[in-house]
C-alpha cells in the first residue's frame, strides 16, 4: 500500500458500460456564471453529455445529487468536447461537441427555479456543421491572429484539416504523406498547427501556409497538384521522434516563452517553437495522459502525468517532485478551480470513473510485531543447509530446458482410437477413384483432479487428414469429474499422408488463474488410408528388411488385412491405397527377410513403418527380448532424390509465377494510369488500343493466377510425398546402422525441420544448413576439422540442389563409416563398426567435401610447404639409388599435368574442396610409399588405382628428386 495517494475530494461513476477517451473531458465556466468557478463537461462514446459542478459532501454522507447540472443523450458518439468563443455575435463561452459526422455548438444556460427546485440548466443548439468525412479530433484558437473569437480545426480520419470560422466553413487541406491521424494542437504564439504523423515525426504547419495551399475539396495526387492553382502544402519544420505520440499540448500560461510538449509511448519531449528539443525525459512506464501547467519556479513548467500503473506523477521539467496512487488508470487529466479549492486535479478513466482529488498522504499505522527471542540450534541449521546445498547441486546439474515437475497436472488427457472403421463414414469426400473413404472415431477422455476453468481443446492432424471438429469448448470441471469428447478422422485429399498421428492440446486455467496446457497424441490406424488387395509380383521400387528371428506369417502380424487375401500361407500381403497406389509385402519362405515393393517410392513409408512396429509388438507379446530389425542396404538415395527434384522444381515454378504476376501487375497498373489520365483530360486523345492491351493483360493475370494456384496445390502434395520419402530414408538409415532413439531424433530434426513450406523458408535450404552443421561438428573426420562457429548467413532458395544431394550422400557415407549423431562436442570422432553384409560404402570424392573453416585453411597453407620439402628430400634419396632419372621425369610430368588438370576441374566447384583434396592426395601418396604390395586404400575416383606394385610407386617418386 502506497503512503502517497490522491485524496478524494469528490468522485462519481458515469453510466454503466460506457467508454471514454482523452478528448471526452473539458473543464471551464461553460454556463458563463461569472463566478470564475469551473464546471466539468464529460462526453462519452455512447452519446451521453454530462455537466458537473462538484462540491464536497459531509463526512459519512453520500454525494449530493445536485452536483450534476445536466445530462443529455445526443444519440451520436461524442469524440471530443471543447469550450471557447465559438459564436460570432457573442463573446460568451459556448460548448463545441464533435461527433463522427457532425460538429455542434451549444449554449449552456441556467434558469433560477421556484421555491427549492434550484437552478435548471438547459442545452440550446446554436449551430451545427455536417461533415463530409469521418472526424478524428479537433483543436481551436484565434487562427490568423483574430481577437475575441475562436475558430475550429477538425482533422478527419483520411488526413484532411477542415477549418470552420464559427458559423461558416472556411476551407480544407489534405496533409501530405498522410496514413493515420495523430494528435493535433494549435500554437497561438506562432499561429501554427502541430501534429505527429504516422511516420513518427512531429510536423508543424503555419495557418498562412494552409490558407494559401491547394484547395482540398477532393484528394489530389502529388503529380496533379502542380496543375491546379495554389501552392503545395509543406511543413514549416519536422522532428523525428521514432515513436507514436499519445498527446500534444501547448500551454498558454506563458506567452513569452512558448513550449510544445509531446507525450510519446516511452518519452516526454519539450520542444521550442522552431522544433528544437528543449529537453526530453525517458519514462520507465507506459503513460496514459498528461497536462502541463504553470510552476511557481520561474523558467520551469510543471507536468501532471498519469500512467497504466494507477499512478499520478508530478514533474518539474524532468525532475519528479511527487507521486500519488490513483484508484483507476486515467485517460484524461485537467485542473479546475472550485469554490473551496483551487488547482483541483480532475481525472477520468476509460470506464467512467470521474474523480476530483488533491495530492496528499495516508499515514501508516502498521507497527512491526515484536520478535520473540529464541535460541538457535546450530545442528539443525547445518543439516538444513546441507539439504539445501544438495538440492541446489542437483538442480544445477540438470541440463533440461524445461523444469521437471513431480506434481501431477490438474487434467489428464487420454485418447482412444477405435480399431474398426465407422459404419457410416463421416468423410467429406465419399469416394476417390471409385473407392469409399472410411472414417475412424477417436474419443478423448478428460479427467480432472482439481477444479479447472474454461477448458478449450484443439485437435490437429497433418493434411490431407481431417477431422469432423477441430475445436471444442468444454464446461468448467470440478474435482474428480470426467468428460469424453468424440470426433471422426478421415482422408480429405487425393494423396496419402506422411503421418497418421494427431495431437490434442487442452488449455485451461487453474483456480489461481495460472494458464496451463495438457497434451496427448494419438495414432490413426492404417485402414483409414488403404484396404486389402491382391499382391503384385513385380514393382519398380523394392526394399528388403531383415530380422534375427524365424519368419512369421503375415496373417498373424496383420490380422485386420488378412481376411480378404487369397494367400493361405501368409507369405504375401498387399495394401491398396485409396489414392490409387498398391504396396505389397512378401515374406521369404527360407530366410528371415521381408520385401516391400510398390510403384511409388514414398508410399512404401507407411507400410514399412507399420511392418516394423507390428513386428516389435508381435515378438514382445511372445516374450522375445532380443528381437531386432535391420536393413542390409544400400540406401536408395537415387530414388529419394527423384522426389526431392520434383519438389524443388515446383518451388522454382512457384517463384517464376510470382515474378510473372508482379510484372503483369506493374504493366496493368501502368495501363490503368494512362487510361485514367486520358479519361480525365478535357480534350481526350485517342486510346490507341490501350483498352485492348489492358484486357489482354487482365486475362494474362487471371491465367497466371490460376496456374500459380494449381502449382501451389501440387506443391502441397509434393511436400507431403517428400516428407513420406524422407521418413522412409530415416527409417532405413536407423535400421542400417542400428541408431538409438536419440540419434534417430537428431536425424529426423535434420532432414525434417519444417512442417510446411513457405516462400520465405523452404525444405531444401533448411536441410542443407542442418546437414552441413552435422558434417562440420559430430560427423567431421576429426576434432581438428570441426567448425568453430555456426553459419549466420541468411537462408534462401538455392539455384540448384546438387550441393544438397552431395551433402546428404556424404552424411550417409559418414554414418556408414561409424559416425555418431550427437549434439555434444565430445562425439566427433567416428568409431569403426562392422558394416552389414551387402552394404557398399559410398566413395567420398573431393567434390563431396564441405568447405573447410577459414582457420583450418590458414593452417593448411602453412603446413603444405614443409611437406613438399620433406617429400622432395625423401624422393631425391630414392632417385639417387635407382639411377633412372630421365624416363621417370617424363612419367612424373605427365602425372603432374593430369593431377593439375583434375585439381582445376575440382576448383571450379569449390576452392576449399580442391585444397582439401590436394592435401589428402599428398597424405595418401606418402602413406602408399610405405605400404606393402597388395594392400588397398580408399582413394578419390579418377586417380591412381588401388593395387600397384612397389616398382611403379618408386618410379612415381623418382621425378620429384629430379625436380629438386
Amino acid at each position: 500500500m502506497s503512503l502517497f495517494k490522491a485524496r478524494d475530494w469528490w468522485a462519481t461513476t458515469l453510466g454503466n458500460g460506457e467508454e471514454f477517451d482523452q478528448g471526452c473531458l473539458c473543464v471551464a465556466d461553460v454556463d458563463n456564471s461569472g463566478s470564475g468557478y469551473d464546471k466539468i463537461v464529460v462526453g462519452s462514446y455512447m452519446g451521453m453529455l454530462r455537466i458537473f459542478s462538484p462540491h464536497p459532501s459531509k463526512p459519512g454522507e453520500p454525494a449530493e445529487a445536485d452536483s450534476q447540472l445536466l445530462e443529455v443523450h445526443l444519440k451520436e458518439p461524442v469524440i471530443q468536447v471543447e469550450v471557447g468563443k465559438f459564436v460570432s455575435c457573442s463573446e460568451l463561452l459556448h460548448l463545441a461537441v464533435l461527433h463522427p459526422r457532425r460538429l455542434s455548438v451549444y449554449a449552456v444556460s441556467g434558469t433560477s427555479g421556484n421555491i427549492e427546485h434550484g437552478v435548471q440548466y438547459q442545452l440550446r443548439l446554436v449551430y451545427e456543421h455536417n461533415l463530409q468525412r469521418a472526424a478524428c479530433n479537433m483543436t481551436y484558437g484565434p487562427f490568423g491572429g483574430v481577437t475575441g473569437h475562436h475558430f475550429i480545426c477538425i482533422q478527419s480520419m483520411d488526413g484532411m484539416l477542415m477549418f470552420f470560422e464559427q458559423e461558416s466553413y472556411a476551407f480544407g487541406r489534405f496533409l501530405p504523406g498522410f496514413l493515420l491521424p495523430g494528435p493535433l494542437c494549435y500554437c497561438a504564439r506562432t499561429d501554427t498547427f502541430i501534429t505527429v504523423s504516422s511516420a513518427r515525426q512531429v510536423e508543424c504547419y503555419r495557418y498562412e501556409t494552409l490558407a494559401v495551399a491547394t484547395d482540398a475539396d477532393t484528394r489530389q495526387d502529388s503529380d496533379q497538384q502542380s496543375k491546379i492553382s495554389g501552392k503545395r502544402l509543406q511543413a514549416d519544420w519536422t522532428l523525428v521522434l521514432g515513436e507514436q505520440a499519445i498527446d500534444i499540448c501547448v500551454p498558454t500560461f506563458s506567452p513569452s516563452a512558448c513550449s510544445i510538449f509531446v507525450l510519446g509511448e516511452r518519452n516526454l519531449y519539450c520542444l521550442k517553437d522552431n522544433g528544437q528539443i528543449r529537453f526530453m525525459k525517458k519514462l520507465e512506464y507506459n503513460p496514459s495522459c498528461f497536462l502541463p501547467y504553470a510552476s511557481i519556479a520561474e523558467g520551469t513548467t510543471n507536468i501532471l502525468m498519469g500512467n497504466h500503473n494507477n499512478m499520478l506523477l508530478v514533474y518539474q521539467d524532468v525532475m519528479l517532485k511527487w507521486a500519488a496512487q490513483l484508484s483507476n488508470v486515467p485517460v484524461a487529466v485537467r485542473l479546475a478551480n472550485v469554490q473551496e479549492l483551487k488547482g483541483l486535479v480532475v481525472t477520468l478513466s476509460s470506464e467512467g470513473h470521474l474523480q476530483c482529488s488533491y495530492m496528499g498522504t495516508d499515514p501508516s499505522f502498521f507497527t512491526a510485531p515484536r520478535v520473540d527471542a529464541r535460541e538457535v540450534n546450530y545442528d539443525e541449521v547445518d543439516t538444513e543447509m546441507r539439504t539445501l546445498q544438495k538440492i541446489i547441486r542437483e538442480a544445477t546439474r540438470t541440463q533440461d530446458i524445461l523444469p521437471r515437475s513431480d506434481i501431477e497436472d490438474e487434467l489428464s488427457v487420454t485418447a482412444v482410437v477405435s480399431t474398426d472403421v465407422d459404419n457410416v463414414s463421416q468423410a467429406i469426400i465419399s469416394e476417390i477413384d471409385g473407392m469409399a473413404v472410411p472414417s475412424v472415431t477417436v474419443k478423448i477422455k478428460v479427467k480432472s483432479r482439481s477444479a479447472v476453468q474454461n477448458p478449450k481443446m484443439t485437435v490437429c492432424v497433418q493434411p490431407p487428414l481431417a477431422v469432423t471438429q477441430e475445436q471444442f469448448v468444454l464446461d468448467s470441471l470440478c474435482a474428480g469429474s470426467q468428460v469424453v469428447v468424440a470426433f471422426s478422422a478421415f482422408l480429405n485429399g487425393r494423396y496419402p499422408p506422411a503421418d497418421l498421428g494427431g495431437d490434442v492440446a487442452l488449455s485451461y486455467s487453474c483456480p489461481t488463474g495460472v494458464p496451463r496446457v495438457a497434451q496427448c497424441r494419438f495414432t490413426l490406424p492404417l485402414r483409414i488410408v488403404c484396404c486389402p488387395s491382391p499382391p503384385l509380383k513385380n514393382s519398380k521400387y523394392k526394399i528388403t528388411l531383415d530380422t534375427n528371428k524365424p519368419p512369421v506369417s503375415l496373417h498373424e502380424v496383420f490380422p485386420d488385412f488378412a481376411q480378404k487375401t487369397e494367400d493361405k500361407e501368409g507369405n504375401a500381403l498387399a495394401f491398396q491405397f485409396i489414392t490409387g497406389t498398391r504396396v505389397s509385402v512378401m515374406a521369404s519362405k527360407t530366410s528371415q527377410r521381408y520385401r516391400i515393393q510398390s510403384e511409388s517410392f514414398e508410399d512404401i513409408w507407411l507400410v514399412a513403418k507399420e511392418l516394423v512396429q507390428r513386428f516389435e509388438l508381435h515378438f514382445a507379446k511372445m516374450g522375445v527380448k532380443d528381437f531386432r530389425n535391420s536393413f542390409a542396404g544400400p540406401i536408395p538415395l537415387s530414388e529419394y532424390f527423384e522426389t526431392v527434384d520434383h519438389h524443388f522444381e515446383l518451388r522454382v515454378n512457384a517463384e517464376k509465377y510470382q515474378d510473372l504476376l508482379s510484372e503483369r501487375a506493374v504493366q496493368f497498373r501502368a495501363i490503368q494510369r494512362r487510361l485514367l489520365t486520358r479519361f480525365k483530360d478535357k480534350t481526350p486523345a485517342p486510346l490507341q488500343n490501350l483498352d485492348t492491351l489492358m484486357e489482354g493483360t487482365y486475362r494474362q493475370i487471371i491465367a497466371l493466377a490460376d496456374a500459380a494456384e494449381e502449382n501451389r496445390a501440387i506443391l502441397h502434395q509434393a511436400f507431403a510425398r517428400l516428407r513420406s520419402a524422407t521418413h522412409l530414408i530415416i527409417l532405413l538409415v536407423s535400421l542400417w546402422q542400428g541408431l538409438s532413439s536419440d540419434q534417430t531424433a537428431i536425424l529426423e530434426a535434420t532432414l525434417l525441420p519444417l512442417l510446411q513450406d513457405t516462400p520465405q523458408l523452404g525444405w531444401e535450404e533448411s536441410v542443407d544448413a542442418a546437414v552441413s552443421h552435422l558434417l562440420r561438428t559430430c560427423l567431421s573426420r576429426s576434432s581438428k576439422d570441426q567448425a568453430t562457429s555456426l553459419s549466420t548467413s541468411q537462408l534462401s532458395i538455392p539455384k540448384d540442389i546438387t550441393r544438397l544431394k552431395k551433402h546428404i550422400t556424404l552424411l550417409c557415407d559418414r554414418l556408414g563409416k561409424g559416425g555418431r549423431l550427437s549434439l555434444s562436442s565430445e562425439a566427433n570422432t567416428p568409431t569403426p563398426v562392422m558394416m552389414p553384409g551387402g552394404c557398399e560404402p559410398i566413395e567420398e570424392s573431393a567434390e563431396n567435401e564441405l568447405d573447410e573453416p577459414p582457420l583450418e585453411k590458414e593452417l593448411m597453407k602453412k603446413k603444405q610447404p614443409s611437406k613438399k620439402v620433406k617429400n622432395k628430400s625423401e624422393s631425391s634419396k630414392e632417385a639417387s639409388k635407382e639411377g633412372k632419372k630421365e624416363s621417370t621425369k617424363e612419367i612424373k610430368k605427365e602425372a603432374v599435368k593430369e593431377s593439375k588438370k583434375e585439381s582445376k576441374d575440382a576448383t571450379k566447384d569449390s576452392s576449399a574442396d580442391s585444397k582439401e583434396s590436394s592435401k589428402e592426395s599428398k597424405k595418401e601418396s606418402k602413406k602408399e610409399s610405405a605400404k606393402e604390395p597388395g594392400k588397398d586404400s580408399l582413394k578419390d575416383p579418377g586417380k591412381v588405382k588401388r593395387k600397384t606394385s612397389v616398382k611403379v610407386k618408386e618410379k612415381k617418386k623418382e621425378p620429384e628428386a629430379g625436380e629438386g
